[in-house]
């Protein structure tokens, strides 16, 4: 499981990851979590706002920080 957080390094983007690695951790997950920063490949994706999570190159949120408790019902909801 490859899971990226695309933001170009505001304080949102800080936080999405550090929830997203603590979830990732309190779940036990084998993933991989990518901090993607580079603007062009962020547009890739057709979001508009970061910061935003990608879970196997599929945009499951963006725009707003999810709590941890959030995030790890999402990542449940994809193993």
């Amino acid at each position: 499981m490859e899971i990226k957080i695309l933001g170009t390094g505001c304080s949102n983007c800080k936080n999405l990851e550090k929830a997203t690695r603590e979830a990732v951790a309190e779940l036990n997950l084998d993933a991989t979590v990518v901090k993607e920063e580079d603007i062009v490949k962020i547009m890739g994706y057709g979001i508009m706002r970061t910061p935003a999570l990608v879970l196997d190159e599929k945009v499951l949120f963006y725009g707003r920080v999810p709590s941890v408790s959030e995030i790890k019902e999402i990542l449940m909801k994809k193993v």
